[in-house]
Parts: C-alpha cells; structure tokens; sequence
C-alpha cells in the first residue's frame, strides 16, 4: 500500500536534471498579468451567455458563489505556490501531501482542464472573428466571411471544422515556443486593450439599465433541475459553468519555477489577479443583464457585441469585437502555458514519456511538449462545442481546487513549522469551503459531463497502471 502513497518531499521539487529545468524570467507584473489575462477572458466575453441562459438575472447570483469558492482555492494556492515554487501546480502539491496515485488523478485532470480550456477560448474567440467578418462585409461590402463548412465545427447546422480556433491556436503555441518572457509581455499589453474594451462595455451599457430586466430575478431556481426542454438550469447550473470564468490563477502557480521571487511574487500575482477580476466580473455582469433581457444575447456567441448593437451603439459594439478578437488570445496563452508546464513536469517525473520534458538550449522553453499540446488542443478546438467543452475542463479544475484546499489542510498538521511567506487566512475555515464548494460544483455540473469526467479518469487510472507507475522517476527524498 506504501508504494501507491509514496510523496516526494518538499526539498526534493526544486531540484532538477540539467536539460529538464526551466529558466527564471518572470517578476510579479507578468504573472499578475498572467492572471488577468487567463480570468478575464471567454468567461465573461462569451460564457456570460451560457450563463444567464441557464440561471436568467441570477446569474449574479452564480457569479458570488463560484467566486466565493474560487477566492478559497486561490488563497490556498497562494500558501502551496510560496512554500512549493516548482512547476507543476496542484499535481505538484498533492504528489508532495497526498501521494502519487492522487497526484496522477489531479495531474490527468489537470490535462483535461487546460485542453478544454484552450479549446473552449479558441472556439470562443472564432465566434468574435467570424462575428467581425461579417461586419466587415456587411458594411463595407468586403468579400472576406468564410463558408459556415470552415466557421463552426460539425454541431453547428452546416458547419464541418472550426478553422480560425486552429489556426489562433498553432499561433500562440508559436509565441511560447519563442521564449517565455517575451510571451508574457506580449500578453501583458494585451491585457491592457481588454479591459479597457470592458470598460466601454460598462460605460456604454450601465446608462442603459433597466431594473424590468431583472424580473423575474430567479427563473429557474437556485438549484440544478432538469426543465421540460431536457436542459439543466439554475443558479448552481450556471455557477458549475461560469466557474470556468474564475479560474485563471492556477495557470500562475504553474509558472513557480520560472519566477525570478517565487515566495513574494507568487502571492501577489494570484491573490491580486483574484480581487480585480471578480470586482470586474460582477460590474460587467450586472451591466449586461440590466442593459437588456438575457433571453435576447444568452444563446449567443458574442453576448457583450450583441448587446452593444442592440442598444443601437454599433461603434461600440465593434470596438468591444475587434478587442476581443486581438485580447482572447492572452486566454489561451495563459492555460496554454499552464497546460505545456503540467505536461513538462509529468514527464519530467517519469509519468509521461521522458522525452516530452526536454528543454530547448536557446529559448529556454520546452518546445516538444508545446507543439503537442498544440496538435491535441487544435484537434478538438476545431469540432467542440464551446459549453459542453467548458462544463468539462470545470470538472477536471473542480477536482485539481478540491485537492489542492486538500493539500493546505495536510501540509498545515504534517508541517507545521514549514516557512510560509504567505499564509491563508483562517486556514481551517477557508480550506473546507473551497473542498465541500468544489464537490457541490461537481454535482451541479450536468450529468452526462460527471459521466466523461469519471470515464476520462479510469482511462487515467489504466494509463498509471500500465505504464506511469513503473517508469515514475522518484529518486531521493521519495517518502512513503
């Protein structure tokens, strides 16, 4: 039984093989930008859509409550991130706290989250581009809309392959290849036209508030029930799916091993992040549904434009697309990275192949396993549905937050005199509410998503059997 439970010490993460260790790079501003860059993005620019379609104005209401649990996860992430500034998140911390078999489930669903997620914003930012193509044709005459075949993948009526999710995905993969750094400060600028997009969005929309908008408030209940249409709704059916507009943070934590002051700098790009993008997220929602009834934009693909449009404010509308269309990428830059990190230190553990966690000599990046992230991400960008995808990737994070408030609470009773740099606040009350938050998210996901998720996770548990457990590179400091 030890052999399944065998942790790696604390010490034993930072140290790495030459050729497998990544270059620090990175001080506060980038990861806080990092963080924006991954929270505020498809979440409130297309999810917001999704969401009021499920709970109507209640939707605010589903905003607080996935905020409430993510603000949890994320203090613990900042505790765990300072004392454990290696890549790797959540895998990495239950691999030192919970055991290896535990760590392989968190990493395998780590895999899920980030593929999903950079999937889903690659799908979201085509639904911009297409959006601002047809604008482009419609007032100016300009013969550049694609055919519906190349627009939407095969669940749209007429659609075959998503090609601007592919292609806005090789392209990121392309600015992480070329140097870590660089990338983030790319990202950093972007950051800055997308709030200031959002900022027009409040701007323009809040004069436009009309309380009838809001009624009825609660349409659908608090709770998750199936309606007679066959779709789940509710204020929790909504959270389980806008959770996945908190989320963000952990893409930081990802980025421990490349920070130039990982014990100071970590704390403040993930708590920082956190505070300022749900301040944003609930002005920007309660413009939104103020505005205009959430029957008009919650079915679809670019909510915040349709909105502006409607209200007869066509420049902004276009300013807010045309933002989106250059900004989303900072999304996919920031999972994609987190997802190429996850992928390089399960390899460099022995629990993928070797080979994937080599580090490129000139730029310091881990090129094989990024450019097959991006063949994997590509794939299933180009054919998804973006809520079905979306519901997904919040079961494999659901599941990384609930080990990680997991982690917080073990590492607290089994190393109490540890240093910590940042220490979460009421430790025993936050830890619990993220664990028993995250669980109830779970069940409020849809059911046939709790069914991928746990045949996603036996097909993780056979791939550990035959072939992760036996080739983990353990070397000392391995405990039981």
């Amino acid at each position: 039984m030890k052999s399944w439970l065998r942790r790696k010490s604390i010490d034993q993460l930072t140290q790495h093989e030459e050729g497998r260790r990544l270059i620090p790079s990175l001080s506060w501003p980038h990861l806080v930008a990092l963080g924006i860059g991954a929270i505020v993005g498809t979440g409130i620019y297309t999810l917001i859509g999704v969401g009021a379609d499920k709970a109507g104005p209640a939707v605010l209401i589903s905003f607080v409550v996935a905020g409430i649990v993510c603000a949890c996860a994320a203090l613990a992430y900042a505790e765990l991130s300072t004392m454990m500034p290696a890549a790797g998140s959540a895998y990495t911390y239950s691999y030192s706290a919970l055991g290896e078999t535990i760590a392989w489930v968190v990493g395998w669903s780590l895999i899920l989250e980030y593929s999903l997620v950079v999937s889903t914003v690659a799908v979201g930012w085509s639904g911009y581009f297409v959006g601002f193509l047809e604008w482009l044709h419609a007032s100016f005459g300009w013969n550049v809309v694609l055919p519906q075949a190349l627009a939407a993948g095969p669940h749209v009526e007429g659609g075959f392959l998503n090609i601007p999710a592919i292609v806005i995905t090789f392209l990121v993969a392309g600015m992480l290849i070329a140097g870590t750094r660089e990338s983030a400060t790319v990202n950093a600028v972007l950051v800055v036209f997308k709030l200031i997009a959002l900022a027009v969005f409040v701007a323009v929309a809040l004069p436009a508030f009309d309380p009838a908008n809001l009624e009825p408030f609660m349409p659908y209940g608090f709770p998750k029930s199936l309606g007679p249409d066959g779709v789940e709704r509710g204020v929790m059916a909504a959270a389980a799916i806008i959770f996945f507009a908190f989320y963000g943070f952990d893409a930081i934590s990802t980025a421990a091993e490349e920070t130039k002051n990982p014990k100071r700098d970590l704390s403040i790009g993930i708590v920082g992040s956190m505070i300022g993008c749900t301040l944003i997220y609930l002005l920007v929602a309660l413009a939104a549904i103020g505005a205009m009834s959430y029957t008009v934009f919650g079915k679809s693909a670019e909510p915040l434009a349709l909105i502006m449009r409607e209200l007869g404010h066509g420049t902004a509308a276009l300013v807010i697309g045309v933002v989106a269309i250059i900004a989303l990428p900072t999304v996919l830059l920031a999972f994609f990275y987190g997802q190429s990190r996850i992928f390089f230190v399960m390899s460099r553990d022995g629990l993928l192949p070797r080979r994937l966690s080599l580090v490129n000599k000139r730029t310091g990046t881990p090129v094989t396993i990024t450019l097959f992230t991006a063949v994997l991400v590509a794939a299933l960008a180009g054919v998804a549905r973006l809520d079905e995808i979306a519901a997904l990737a919040n079961a494999g994070t659901l599941a990384a937050f609930t080990a990680v408030g997991l982690c917080l609470l073990v590492l607290r009773k089994r190393e109490p005199g540890r240093v910590r740099t940042f220490r979460t606040p009421l430790a025993w009350v936050v830890g619990p509410i993220a664990i028993l938050g995250c669980i109830y998210l779970f069940f409020s996901l849809p059911s046939s998503t709790q069914k991928w998720f746990l045949i996603w996770n036996a097909l993780g548990l056979g791939v550990y059997l035959l072939y992760s457990r036996r080739n983990a590179v353990l070397g000392k400091g391995t405990q039981a």
